[in-house]
């Protein structure tokens, strides 16, 4: 039993080789099969036995690389394999198939595209091992599917076969017992697709994996036997070949020869038939030495339960409170309807439909039931369903007929026909037809049903675009009940679970306007949480604390947990907002992002769905930009590129990165061991992943792309600056000012707020970048900058004078009109019409004078006096209004504004300089105005001429010109 009887075994004759040698043959020939060759198994035995001399050379190539036993120098090591490769290749010339060629040569390269292999491992009791783990760098497989992670673990076993992707060094996601035995490398390369992008709120990348079973017995309780075993040998062939931490240093695994890196970090994670494995995969971490301990599968025995916390499933809701508020809805307290996919007995499903006791769950469905209750009492309903959830398994046909409204019913999808009932026909929204329909005719009328809530907590793929075909999908099960995105009539889709919909089947239901994200942006709540269980345990176990006392601190910080992990969810959703509102406008922007990221080869528009740039032409024309789903995908390669960027700078090792460190463990961890946060294995990816998720959701998709193009800065500078504006102008204080106005003013004045606060955003940090030359010291320039704008922030409507004072009184007065609170409005306006602060403080610095004091003040007089008598906000609208179809308009913007604000700098300083101290500003100004009349003069005339014509690029350039002429002339 402990090799397959095939036509490989034909090579211990024809080719002397052993047993255990055909089973590297063997083994590469399962992954080629996975990997999508065109050939049967049958063909490459064949072919083997036809040429039994490559076969022979190939394998000494293969023990010449990876046999630890050799006694060869590493340099002849080297030489050897270059000289077996050239027999092989001169061999190949003997071979008149072409076909037969391109097999060795596949072989050929994966062999030399195997990074590790345990295969010269034993066990205990110095026999080999069972099963074999081959790690490969998967860019150097050729004719590998799209799109390629950055290192793949497969393992061969005559009883079992698995694989796991990973798309960085730092990586995580769950391990799947999976059923495609043929195709089970396809399922799992798509479901790492989603993970790469869903990790982006967590530090580390995608990974995904996935076994199996090639000897299943019949019986479910033994297959479940089977299944632990195999399950128990694949994750230890994963370590097998994964090198370890002892005392910090590197340990390589015994009897692998080494052709990478270190790579020690390797966590997974519970996943479709594997979710009660967490503590068997511990306990082999445990077994093995591994330097994770029980960190290395979250979910277990110590840790979160995402069940029981519902984590998953709240963190959806999340997504769903969000669209509703948009419509003007209050989930918690105003009663919506809903379809779904799932049942009360899963996580997801069952955790979503108790988010709130005003949902009227009209219809669902699993893969046994379909559930109808056409007019559902929203408060006896709950009940029910909290009922079904709390026993130890359920299904709908566990529901109280009782309960269940006039017309509706429990179905089972096994039935030759369901009878439709006049109440049924109506609250699924059915056109007259049949008076019976099949279970699948049901369910497609289920997922076009006019409610308010379509919310998928199963397992499955139900809705594609019209373009598309089903086997595009990949999910042939469900082929009869697919609809398309154009067909669904709900107003908002939350995705609890993975892959319910294609991309393009997303895109499309949201350009018909329903509301929708993506599901790794909805259902990322439970690998945030267990991607912070893990750096818990990390922390904890490098403090010493283990055991009971450990297991007691985990479980007391369950909700503080829970919060911060559903803080990451509002914060994304929040963002997908405010990106929906800005589609049309900023499209030229997002137009030139991706074409940057495709030139760059970070992306594959066509892979991830994106739009052409004729599809762009066309949503421009008629005045659209990209769907929330697009954006998803957009925010979510964003993130991981400038982590990946800046994880690599010096911005982590700054000092005062700590208080991101700090904000991101629960409290309990910071105050207790507080001083081992510096010390964490992943202190720097962490700092990173909490920098670039706030200034990303916070700022905008573009925002740094924007700032690095426009300034030429770094990417961690512009982080750098994001953090010194934010500290500087108070703007968590305002943000959290207008998120507590949730559900209690429409949503549409809460995103005016935060747009507001980008727009000093943006030209604040260009500012600092602009303006420091070096690299920014955020310590020293918040202590610098703070005093002086905070003292000045309040006084700004007093500072501001005549027509440039109505602008901020008007401005206001639209915040207040679209719902915001006086004062919350008139704190935003502030902020918004703050910038110029930071060159008052700057010119006070410069001049000698305390820019913590009164001076400040008396700078500020005269800056704002000049700015209205030069109508300074006249033309900044007139410059904002100029085009930024491409990148040079763009900095053509970006030069005018600056200039504009650098001369009204100067201006400042002359005025300063040329008049005395303590005089009322509007007199010091009017002293300097009266000894530079003439050229003043001149200056303020072509302004006027300005505000009552269309203002270009040219005419701008002129004006500007003008003012700096003003400055050198006034200077002299």
């Amino acid at each position: 039993g402990e090799a397959e009887v095939d036509g490989f075994n034909e090579l211990v004759l024809r080719a002397g080789l052993t047993w255990r040698q055909v089973v590297v043959l063997r083994a590469y020939a399962k992954y080629l099969r996975q990997a999508g060759t065109v050939f049967s198994q049958e063909y490459l035995q064949s072919t083997f036995c036809s040429y039994p001399a490559l076969a022979g050379l190939l394998v000494e190539l293969f023990d010449t690389r990876f046999d630890p036993h050799q006694t060869l120098p590493e340099a002849d090591r080297t030489l050897r394999v270059k000289e077996l490769v050239n027999r092989i290749n001169r061999r190949l010339d003997e071979v008149t198939s072409l076909d037969q060629d391109r097999i060795f040569r596949a072989y050929l390269a994966l062999i030399q595209a195997t990074m590790r292999t345990s295969f010269f491992q034993r066990g205990e009791d110095n026999r080999p091992k069972s099963y074999v783990a081959f790690k490969l760098d998967p860019r150097a497989v050729p004719d590998l599917p799209e799109p390629r992670p950055r290192h793949e673990i497969f393992v061969y076993s005559p009883h079992f076969e698995g694989v796991h992707l990973r798309y960085g060094q730092v990586a995580r996601g769950g391990l799947r017992w999976s059923d495609r035995r043929e195709d089970f490398r396809t399922e799992i390369l798509g479901l790492v697709k989603a993970q790469a992008v869903k990790n982006a709120v967590i530090v580390p990348a995608g990974a995904k994996g996935g076994f199996v079973l090639k000897r299943a017995p019949a019986a479910w309780e033994q297959r479940r036997v089977e299944a632990v075993e195999c399950y128990q040998l694949f994750i230890s062939a994963l370590l097998d070949v994964t090198d370890n931490l002892v005392g910090g240093e590197v340990v390589p695994p015994e009897g692998v020869v080494r052709y990478d890196s270190d790579d020690p970090y390797l966590v997974v994670a519970a996943d479709k038939g594997t979710a009660t494995f967490s503590d068997i995969a511990n306990e082999i971490s445990r077994a093995h030495g591994f330097w994770l301990g029980d960190a290395f599968a979250s979910g277990g025995s110590a840790g979160y339960d995402h069940k029981k916390m519902g984590i998953t499933a709240r963190g959806a809701w999340e997504s769903v409170k969000r669209h509703f508020r948009e419509l003007g809805v209050d989930v918690q307290n105003d009663d919506v309807t809903v379809v779904g996919i799932g049942d009360m007995s899963g996580d997801v499903f069952g955790n979503g439909m108790l988010r709130s006791r005003h949902i009227k769950l009209v219809a669902a469905f699993d893969h046994r039931h379909i559930f109808v209750d056409p007019d559902p009492d929203p408060e006896t309903s709950y009940a029910e369903r909290q009922r079904l959830f709390a026993l130890p398994r359920s299904s709908w046909d566990d529901y109280d007929r009782s309960l269940i409204s006039a017309g509706g019913g429990v179905f089972p999808r096994t039935a030759k026909s369901v009878t439709v009932t006049p109440q049924m026909r109506e609250a699924l929204g059915m056109a007259d037809g049949p008076a019976t329909i099949t279970p699948s005719e049901l369910i497609r009328a289920v997922m076009q049903a006019p409610v308010d809530l379509l919310f998928n907590g199963g397992i499955g793929t139900y809705v594609k675009a019209t373009t598309e075909p089903n086997a595009e999908a990949g999910d042939k099960a469900n082929d009869p009940v697919r609809v398309n995105g154009a067909q669904l009539r709900c107003k908002v889709l939350g995705e609890g679970g993975n892959l319910g919909l294609t991309q393009r089947g997303r895109i499309e239901y949201a350009l018909t306007g329903g509301r929708i994200n993506t599901d790794f942006i909805d259902n990322s709540g439970g690998v945030d949480c267990s991607d912070r269980e893990v750096n818990i345990k990390i922390l904890l176990a490098a403090a010493g604390l283990e055991g009971p006392e450990r297991d007691q601190l985990l479980a007391d910080m369950t909700d503080e947990v829970a919060r911060l992990v559903l803080r990451t969810n509002y914060d994304q959703a929040a963002a997908l907002g405010h990106a929906r509102e800005q589609a049309a406008s900023l499209l030229p922007v997002h137009r030139r992002m991706l074409a940057d990221l495709e030139r760059s080869g970070a992306l594959n528009r066509s892979l991830e769905a994106l739009p052409t740039d004729e599809e762009l032409d066309e949503r421009a024309a008629a005045g659209r930009g990209l769907t929330a789903p697009e954006f998803a995908v957009l925010l979510a390669y964003v993130k991981n590129l400038l982590q990946e960027e800046v994880v690599a700078s010096d911005l982590p090792d700054d000092r005062w990165t700590g208080q991101v460190l700090e904000e991101y463990f629960p409290q309990p961890v910071v105050a207790g061991f507080g001083d081992q946060l510096d010390r964490h294995r992943l202190r720097r990816e962490i700092v990173v992943l909490g920098l670039v998720n706030e200034a990303v959701n916070r700022g905008g998709t573009s925002f740094v792309f924007r700032a690095v193009e426009e300034t030429g800065a770094s990417t961690a500078d512009v982080l750098r600056a994001y953090v010194i504006v934010r500290e500087v102008f108070g703007l968590r204080a305002l943000w959290s000012a207008v998120e507590e106005l949730d559900n209690r003013m429409p949503v549409a004045g809460q995103t005016a707020a935060y747009l507001s606060t980008r727009r000093l955003l943006d030209r604040a940090v260009r500012w600092l970048l602009q303006n420091r030359r070096s690299s920014l010291d955020v310590a020293a320039e918040i202590a610098t900058l703070r005093p002086g704008v905070s003292r000045l922030l309040p006084q700004l409507g007093t500072l501001f004078r005549g027509t440039e004072r109505e602008v901020l009184t008007q401005h206001t007065a639209s915040l207040v009109a679209r719902g915001l609170p006086e004062q919350v409005a008139d704190c935003t306006t502030r902020i918004t019409y703050g910038f110029g602060l930071l060159d008052i403080v700057e010119v006070t610095r410069v001049a000698g004078l305390d820019p913590t004091g009164e001076a400040v003040e008396q700078v500020a007089g005269v800056y704002f006096t000049l700015s209205e008598r030069f109508r300074i906000d006249a033309v900044l609208s007139k410059i904002s209004a100029l085009p930024r179809e491409d990148r040079w308009q763009t900095l053509a913007r970006m030069a005018l504004r600056y200039d504009l604000y650098a001369a009204l700098s100067a201006l400042t300083s002359e005025v300063l300089a040329s008049t005395s101290a303590g005089v009322d500003p509007e007199a010091r100004v009017f002293g300097w105005e009266q000894v530079n009349a003439p050229a003043i003069t001149r200056a303020r005339n072509a302004i006027s001429e300005l505000e009552t014509s269309r203002a270009d690029l040219a005419v701008l350039s002129v004006l500007l010109r003008q003012i700096r002429t003003l400055v050198r002339t006034t200077g002299t």
